[in-house]
Order: C-alpha cells, then sequence, then structure tokens
C-alpha cells in the first residue's frame, strides 16, 4: 500500500485525536474528563472526613481531663484549709501570773519562813488559782528555790497535786524558755521573791516591771505570751 504523504498522516492523526477527546473543546475537556475519571476510580472517603491513606491528626492524644480544674482546686482549698487550722491552732497565747511571796515570819536569818498572816494569804492565792473547773485550772507553778516562795507555792501544789518547778535565779532565762516551750498557750503561776522576779517578767515579756517594794504579796503581775506578737504586761493589785 503506498504510503500517504507527511501532511496528509498528519492531518489524519489530528482528525482522530479529536473524535477521541470528551464533548467540549480542547484542554479544558481534557482536564474535566480527567477529573471525572479520578473520582470514579479514587478510594471511597473516610467516614470521618478523610481518605484512608490518611490518618486523622491525634488531637485527642493528649487531652486534659474535664474533672482535673476541679480537683485542682479541692486540693487547693484543703492545703489552704490545712494551714489556716494549724495557724489557728498554734495561733494561742501562755498566761503567766507572777507573785511575790507571802509575809515573812520576822527573824535575823537569812531566809526566813512564812508569818502566820502569810500562811493564810498562800492558802487565797491556792484558792484563786487551783478552782476546780475546765478552762481555769493552771498548767504549772514555778517557784524561785527561796523557803518563802516555797511555802507560799506549796497550798497551790498541794491543791492541784502539782509539784512545782523549783529554779535559781541564774536559771531564770532555762525557767522561762522551759515553760514558754512545754506550756503553750497554757496558764503559768510563778512565785519569787527579791530580784528573781522583775528579771522572770523581764524574760517573758522583754519588759522591766515598775518599782514595787520588796514585801508586795498583794501585787500580781500578768504576762500574757502570743505565739505570734509581742508579749503584754500588766498587773493588779489584790
Amino acid at each position: 500500500m503506498p504510503q500517504l504523504p507527511l501532511a496528509v498522516r498528519r492531518l489524519t492523526d489530528a482528525r482522530a485525536e479529536k473524535r477521541a477527546l470528551p464533548r467540549g473543546r480542547g484542554p479544558e475537556a481534557t482536564l474535566a474528563g480527567a477529573q471525572q475519571q479520578y473520582r470514579r476510580t479514587r478510594p471511597a472517603a473516610h467516614p470521618g472526613g478523610y481518605d484512608c491513606s490518611m490518618e486523622p491528626p491525634g488531637i485527642t492524644r493528649h487531652r486534659r481531663p474535664f474533672l482535673a480544674p476541679l480537683w485542682v482546686g479541692l486540693l487547693g482549698a484543703v492545703v489552704i484549709g490545712a494551714i489556716g487550722w494549724a495557724y489557728y491552732r498554734s495561733a494561742t497565747a501562755t498566761v503567766v501570773f507572777l507573785a511575790r511571796p507571802v509575809e515573812k515570819d520576822p527573824g535575823a536569818i537569812d531566809d526566813p519562813p512564812v508569818s502566820p498572816e502569810g500562811e493564810a494569804r498562800a492558802q487565797r492565792l491556792a484558792q484563786m488559782f487551783g478552782g476546780s473547773g475546765g478552762g481555769g485550772r493552771v498548767d504549772a507553778i514555778y517557784a524561785s528555790d527561796d523557803r518563802r516562795a516555797q511555802q507560799t507555792a506549796a497550798p497551790l501544789a498541794e491543791r492541784l497535786h502539782r509539784a512545782a518547778v523549783v529554779f535559781g535565779a541564774r536559771d531564770t532565762p532555762a525557767a522561762a524558755a522551759r515553760m514558754l516551750r512545754e506550756h503553750p498557750g497554757g496558764t503559768v503561776v510563778v512565785i519569787a521573791g527579791g530580784r528573781t522576779l522583775p528579771q522572770m517578767i523581764h524574760e517573758l515579756s522583754g519588759a522591766t516591771p515598775p518599782a514595787a517594794g520588796q514585801d508586795e504579796p498583794d501585787l500580781i503581775y500578768i504576762v500574757s505570751i502570743p505565739s505570734f506578737g509581742r508579749a503584754h504586761l500588766a498587773r493588779i493589785r489584790l
């Protein structure tokens, strides 16, 4: 079969390609046909909107629990409440009553005993501080090492069934620290004579009491020592 001229063959091929194209014109029709073919042949879409070949992003892998803020708030409230309760329990005041020994028996000895009038006054002190009841009880009794101070404290110690803690003048700072350490928020009675009484008041309150006579058993000093803050000093005359 004789070959057609080159120009005729090109014209024939172009007509054949045009007949093979879908309806439309030129490249636009080719692109539309390709898109339709892709829609018919592509795999089904994933129910979540993703193709099977794609995985949805892991947005829920590290999701914070819904109740986490609630539990954090409750935990913070419990901690704050515990701190407040501890502060309330520790914010108590220790009250110390300080008095001089009662009247001494006339004599020339260095460490005289109490007089009969002094014994009666010591009994009144015992009745005042040793009354039965819950909140008014004395937690500890301290007495200096002189005879009159111990004899003054004896009726109160017997009434409370509690031995007095005896201390010397040199041991006053240690005795003050001990009563605050062992009886926080409690009530302590101190009977001390001579210079031991003002020294004890100074150790407890940091203040120096006004000058008073050496024999004034009816004068009682009250020192209130809070757990936080400054101590307060007051005095009353019975």
